[in-house]
């Protein structure tokens, strides 16, 4: 059994979760939360203000010795809004790595809409039909269409609740004026993608949160001042009258709601007027509450790339999948191209592992290079390998990691006359191991872009064997194959010098 834990740095608060993998399955075994307020002075002045920062590192520290009680094997620590919009996010990092030996990552808005939907996905059996997930914290509130476990469109609004309070409510309870600003400048926001959810024609909206809990908690209480139908799910009515009841409250009156408690209570009117917002422009009748969240799809995306019997391993590699697809689509790649390279790239990675000696993840980095490999063509067709590099290595690529993508971005690089050597910049700043192993991986798909040198997949299949200090490649084509041969007999030299061994091609 291996336990793992997961840390959320929020705006608002900092969350630790520790769970025991349990027949490819996760048992929560601890948790914790503490108000921090760490991105207060972001949304205000636009860097992090050092009480917050130390008060944070200090629950870091309390953080670090529970994790060691607990014997957890992997530690991730991921950070949100605070630390993406801070000037001095980089001080925060070294503070915290100082402190406790951990990374902090710092995640995009859209990577941690993905890892909540994951988390969702992985503790609950809700893949059916069309579903909305909306996670408002404290600086960020991101919104995923899921249908059948495939993300359909994923948006994050700059619109959390500690970053409107801090931005418009200044005054306890707050002046109409300050609503009326806070109002507009929420409904601009929502304004660019409510009729893209609202056409999604979603079946369920599962929100995530503390916001969302509090106003749940607080759902039953005015249901019953009002008479209001009380279920499991929050209705739009209701939330409409707790943004308008609590907008009248100051902060104590707030705090004795039931549900919302004196931390939540100086930013639940913002959270409830994003929410109020969000269902009416978006045509939601209600909303369902549930405790899941980022952490928990951490957790889910470290277990999985343990444990490849889980499920949560072939939702990621689902969405690293649609990842891959839509960046090719949005570069216009020749995709049904792309495919026959992955193709016959798959095919010499499966019959040289003992040549290779490549990671299995390294199946993975190489389908997506196969597939991306001509983006660059988008930008120029000059020097289009390298632009591949950048575009790859830069862009939002959902389920990988930044390391992850400077594996991809390196071996689709090497395509044209360039080599990799250490030295280069593109290789700079890979691991040590991954150093190694791009070229590996590089040779491998020159052999299968100089098999598919077109869109005609004349070669159908590549027959790989080794004998002795050769390499034997047998091709099974639809027609002659003169051009691949010769494509091929010229990456003669850049293969013996990664293997060892001597490149013969022949056709079957």
């Amino acid at each position: 059994m291996s336990i793992f834990a997961a840390i959320d740095i929020g705006a608002n608060s900092v969350r630790l979760k520790i769970a025991r993998s349990v027949l490819h399955r996760l048992k929560t075994i601890h948790e914790d939360r503490v108000v921090t307020r760490l991105g207060e002075s972001v949304f205000r002045f636009g860097v992090l203000a050092p009480e917050a920062m130390d008060s944070t590192v200090n629950v870091l520290r309390r953080f670090h010795r529970a994790v060691q009680e607990y014997g957890a094997e992997q530690t991730r620590v991921v950070a949100t809004s605070a630390l993406r919009d801070a000037r001095n996010s980089a001080a925060f990092t070294a503070w915290a790595h100082a402190a406790t030996g951990w990374k902090v990552e710092i995640i995009s808005g859209l990577e941690e809409g993905r890892l909540i939907h994951l988390g969702i996905l992985a503790s609950s059996r809700v893949t059916k039909g069309k579903m909305l997930l909306i996670d408002l914290g404290g600086g960020s509130c991101e919104l995923t269409v899921s249908e059948r476990g495939h993300i359909r469109e994923m948006t994050s609004l700059p619109l959390g609740a500690v970053r409107l309070t801090q931005e418009f409510l200044r005054r306890d309870p707050p002046q109409a004026i300050e609503l009326h600003r806070m109002g507009t400048h929420i409904t601009e926001a929502v304004r660019g993608i409510e009729k893209r959810i609202a056409r999604a024609r979603v079946d369920r909206v599962i929100a995530t949160s503390g916001t969302s809990a509090a106003l749940a908690g607080a759902a039953r209480w005015i249901s019953k001042r009002y008479s209001l139908r009380k279920d499991n799910l929050v209705s739009r009515e209701v939330v409409e009258r707790l943004a308008e009841e609590l907008s009248e409250m100051d902060y104590d009156e707030r705090a004795k709601v039931p549900g919302i408690g004196p931390r939540r209570a100086e930013i639940i009117i913002a959270g409830a007027w994003v929410f109020a917002e969000l269902m009416q422009r978006c045509n939601l009748p209600a909303f369902q509450c549930s405790p899941l969240g980022l952490r928990d799809g951490v957790l889910a995306q470290m277990l999985a790339e343990r444990d490849r019997a889980t499920r949560s391993r072939r939702q990621i590699e689902s969405d690293r999948w649609d990842a891959i697809l839509a960046m090719g689509k949005l570069y216009q790649v020749d995709m049904r191209a792309a495919e026959h390279v992955r193709e016959l790239a798959a095919q010499l990675f499966d019959q040289l592992k003992d040549v290779h000696n490549l990671p299995p993840e390294y199946s993975l980095w190489l389908a997506a290079a196969a597939m991306l490999n001509d983006i660059g063509g988008f930008v120029n067709r000059n020097g289009r390998h390298r632009h591949t590099y950048y575009l790859i290595a830069n862009s939002e690529l959902l389920g990988f990691t930044p390391e992850q993508r400077q594996v991809v971005a390196a071996i689709a690089r090497y395509l044209g006359k360039s080599r990799p050597a250490p030295g280069d910049t593109m290789m700079k700043g890979l691991s040590p191991t991954d150093e190694k192993n791009v070229p590996k991986a590089v040779a491998l798909l020159r052999l299968a872009k100089a098999m598919s040198p077109g869109a005609e997949k004349n070669i159908q299949r590549a027959k790989a064997t080794v004998q002795g200090g050769k390499l034997r490649l047998t091709l099974k084509a639809r027609a002659s194959a003169d051009l691949e041969v010769w494509i091929l007999q010229k990456e003669r030299g850049f293969f013996r010098e990664v293997f060892g061994r001597d490149l013969v091609v022949q056709i079957a």
